[in-house]
């Protein structure tokens, strides 16, 4: 047994040693080879600087030396160093106010230390379209909310409430008052003891921790009219805060380091008081491929804008400005020689921009910078590269918010970029889901946020609001069902408090609140008639709230009661996709070119040598377009006149720009509608007249004739004067939105000195053009249809299937008699 373990022992330790000298072998031979190839192989010998290869796009570029971050020093203009009022002072005509103590008073901004000099802003609450001329607070206790931001670039150093009110001379002075609050926080308040009606004006000093960049201060009356009790729906119950109200800032103006990290900020703050300005450089060429990344660019600005205002120039040279220009160079530098002026992050040699190693970039790679003019005063945006693709590639990094979320510094080379995929023709955001069956939690609300559950108030809470648009081609049937799910407090009077649902202050339906309990997720079913459901809809959900005991009234008597809406109620839609086309009201929601949302189905097409009205046109009506749509790209083309191919002209939607002579697309006034003819001539139908002069704008659609299922859109008249109250009518939301019909004449007032006044135009409305539905229903549905349009067929449907049954029968009795 010992000899036998012996053995393989032995035999063990053998094979150890006869693979350890293997192993030993092979790595010395391995050795020695890498060795000789080392010794042996020739150096690679370095590309010439004279003659650099062309690296590819996805490669990584040698960046160019550090160099000091771009600090944008904003400006003041002259009026703002001692008062920038918001809106013009108007002649009032309330009575004198009574005089009132207010802390602090101050007839001028204090003076500034430094070399910043303190500015004023005042903010009128008329501002606000919510308030206009009149704000009212009814009942025991009501509430009202003024919203307002700050600059980002803004150091506050002092902030005030001025607010000037009137209120009801039933009120009882010693126990009514008016409260401020600022961010939920009380500033102050003042008591309601006034006489006659009089106008008061009371001062209140914000503290800046109260400040946000989104602000809301609050205005609450605490009204009583009786010593025992008071009846919340008696009508002496009222204040008026009066619209010229204002928050007085005293502010300094801080520098701003550039950085793509914070865009679009500073070409555009969404919570500056002003106008965003935009001035766009001219280029030496317009290129389609520069029209259509202006177009795209500025369609972006739109989206970020969306209801916020928005000036647009065109500038031909980076001498004269104002104080609040944001300038955007758009273009290689053999279309924007200002470009070799500047002090840029990239250098350029030979009229091209180079890396860190003086080599050339590719003409497919964008670069993007920022940079300063007039000694850091004037942001300027470059959106260049060394060929179009690469300027395309740029505009895109800085459209598609995907993308443009990674960026940062002060410069950016646009190596490779995925191309965002167009989302469904159906898919728009905040509108009604493409599904039947959804919830309230798939909608937004009036700030445009999802909805959440929402609780409110008192007697007199304000309604729930959210909203309810319908796609721009849906029809609704019969049979539509909206499930409230609804909660509300106990102590309630059932007999008097219900809550009701309404579509555009149209009541739907309502129920009480039976139970002084309270409830939790209770139930109400309303039907949703088809005629109310439009594009801009809204539903509101109104609790009426009565405290149990009417005995004990007042404020502390229903502030304990609430109500809420909760976002799992539900809807049931019934619906068919069917539209009318043309129809320029619908375009007022960017149908059909908004179809899909990134407007990949549409085209524009300007004259071969467009002017700056042309241009000018396009940028107001692709701004439009962009407050219009929410969509992760923008994909809408621009072509010149002569250059549009025939695959375009058919598969999409065409927008035509330019006066009567040098119009693009002739086909838009060859139609038997409204036509535009030589020497100031007009037609329409077989009438034929000749004006002058004729400065009218022309808004015209029609079917396309290349494609049954899109539209041509003309944007034009006789002068370059048409062009311009087009121009105005596409960015003034008070006369966009009441384009209808096919064809509008837009005639501008001489006597108006303003844009915003009602009179300034006068619109005209043709509906000549014929009309094409386009559908996709079942064909049960096109005869319920055809019925519901024609229904007095009806009766003689029925009288010739009597007939025909009649004949029937009589074959049928006459053979069996035989």
């Amino acid at each position: 047994m010992n000899k036998r373990s012996n053995g393989q022992t032995r035999r063990s330790a053998l094979r150890d040693r006869t693979w350890l000298s293997r192993l030993i072998f092979f790595g010395s031979l391995g050795c020695v080879t890498a060795l000789a190839i080392a010794l042996t192989q020739k150096p690679v010998p370095q590309v010439s600087a004279q003659a650099p290869q062309a690296p590819t796009s996805s490669q990584l570029f040698k960046l160019p030396t550090a160099t000091s971050i771009s600090q944008y020093r904003p400006l003041v203009s002259e009026s703002d160093r001692l008062i920038a009022q918001a809106t013009p002072d108007t002649q009032r005509t309330e009575p004198q106010p009574a005089e009132l103590n207010s802390p602090n008073p101050t007839e001028k901004p204090p003076e500034a230390k430094g070399r910043n000099p303190i500015s004023r802003y005042i903010v009128q609450f008329n501002r606000s379209p919510i308030i206009g001329n009149r704000f009212r607070l009814e009942g025991l206790y009501a509430e009202s909310q003024f919203g307002f931001t700050r600059p980002r670039q803004w150091e506050v150093k002092s902030a005030k409430a001025k607010i000037r009110y009137q209120h009801s001379p039933a009120l009882i002075p010693d126990k009514s008052n008016l409260v401020v609050r600022v961010n939920d926080t009380s500033i102050g308040s003042v008591p309601l003891n006034l006489k006659n009606a009089q106008a008061g004006v009371a001062e209140f000093n914000i503290p800046l921790n109260l400040l946000q960049d989104e602000n809301q201060i609050s205005i609450v009356a605490q009204q009583v009219n009786s010593s025992t009790c008071s009846n919340p729906d008696d009508q002496t119950l009222w204040s008026e805060v009066l619209s010229d109200s204002e928050i007085v800032f005293d502010y300094t103006v801080k520098p701003i380091d550039l950085d793509f990290s914070r865009y679009p900020f500073p070409f555009f703050d969404q919570y500056g008081l002003d106008s965003n300005r935009m001035s766009y450089l001219m280029p030496t060429q317009m290129s389609e491929s520069w029209l259509t990344a202006l177009s795209r660019f500025h369609t972006h600005y739109g989206r970020v804008a969306e209801f916020r205002p928005l000036e647009t120039l065109l500038i031909n040279d980076l001498k004269k400005f104002q104080w609040n220009d944001r300038i955007v160079i758009l273009g290689t530098p053999d279309e924007q020689p200002a470009l070799k002026t500047m002090k840029l992050p990239y250098k350029m040699a030979n009229n091209r921009f180079v890396d860190g190693n003086n080599v050339p970039l590719p003409d497919t790679v964008g670069v993007v910078m920022l940079a300063t003019l007039n000694n850091g005063e004037l942001p300027a945006l470059v959106v260049s590269g060394n060929g179009t693709e690469g300027v395309t590639k740029a505009a895109q990094f800085l459209i598609q918010p995907v993308n443009r979320q990674i960026g940062a510094g002060n410069a950016i080379l646009v190596n490779d970029l995925a191309d965002a995929p167009s989302p469904a023709p159906r898919a728009w955001s905040h509108y009604l889901p493409d599904k039947d069956s959804f919830q309230l939690a798939e909608l937004t609300g009036l700030d445009n946020k999802p909805f959440k559950d929402k609780t409110v108030k008192g007697t007199s809470a304000a309604p729930v609001q959210v909203h309810f648009r319908a796609l721009p081609d849906d029809r609704f049937m019969r049979g539509s069902t909206m499930n409230l799910k609804y909660s509300y407090s106990a102590q309630v009077n059932p007999r008097l408090s219900n809550v009701s649902v309404r579509i555009d202050g149209v009541g739907i339906g309502s129920r009480k609140l039976d139970s002084d309990r309270g409830g939790q997720n209770e139930t109400l079913t309303v039907d949703l008639p088809a005629n109310l459901i439009k594009p801009n809809s809204i539903i509101d959900v109104d609790f009426d709230l009565y405290p149990q005991d009417a005995s004990q009234c007042g404020y502390s008597n229903d502030q304990q009661l609430w109500g809420t809406v909760h976002s799992t109620s539900s809807f049931n839609l019934r619906r068919e996709h069917s539209v009318e086309l043309p129809d320029l009201k619908l375009l007022t929601t960017g149908f059909p070119l908004a179809a899909p949302q990134d407007l990949s189905n549409t085209a524009i097409v300007v004259p071969d040598a467009p002017t700056t009205t042309d241009l000018m046109t396009l940028l107001k009506f692709s701004e439009r377009m962009g407050r219009l749509t929410n969509a992760q790209s923008v994909k809408m083309d621009v072509f010149k006149a002569g250059s549009l191919p025939e695959g375009i002209r058919k598969d999409r939607n065409i927008v035509a720009i330019g006066t009567r002579d040098r119009f693009p697309v002739q086909q838009a006034f060859e139609t038997g509608s409204f036509q535009l003819m030589d020497v100031f001539g007009r037609g329409l139908g077989q009438d034929r007249i000749q004006t002058l002069p004729d400065a009218s704008g022309v808004i015209k659609s029609v079917m396309s004739p290349w494609n049954p299922d899109r539209v041509l859109i003309a944007l034009s008249g006789q002068t370059e004067n048409g062009l311009k109250q087009i121009q105005d009518i596409l960015s003034k939301d008070n006369w966009f939105y009441q384009l209808k019909n096919d064809t509008v004449l837009i005639n501008a007032n001489p006597q108006s000195t303003s844009s915003f006044d009602n009179n300034a135009y006068q619109l005209q409305f043709l509906d000549q053009a014929e009309r094409r539905r386009i559908e996709n229903v079942s064909p049960l549905s096109k005869a319920r249809r055809f019925l519901e349009d024609q229904w007095f067929f009806l009766p003689l449907g029925i009288i010739t299937a009597a007939l025909i049954l009649y004949g029937v029968a009589q074959l049928f009795l006459k053979r069996v008699a035989r």
